[in-house]
């Protein structure tokens, strides 16, 4: 929900909050899948002598 346009802080979340009670629940993560599985994963450095 956009709620850009409004300057009133106490507004904006009461639009937030509505719009959150009214959106379709969110579907359960499957069993086999990890919290971080879409993260990009962070390559191995290589061991044994420095490079610099």
């Amino acid at each position: 929900m956009n709620t850009k346009h409004i300057e009133d802080k106490e507004e904006r979340k009461k639009l937030k909050r509505a719009a959150r009670k009214k959106a379709a629940p969110k579907a359960k993560r499957p069993a086999g899948e990890a919290r971080g599985s879409n993260k990009r994963k962070v390559k191995k450095l290589a061991k044994g002598q420095r490079k610099r």
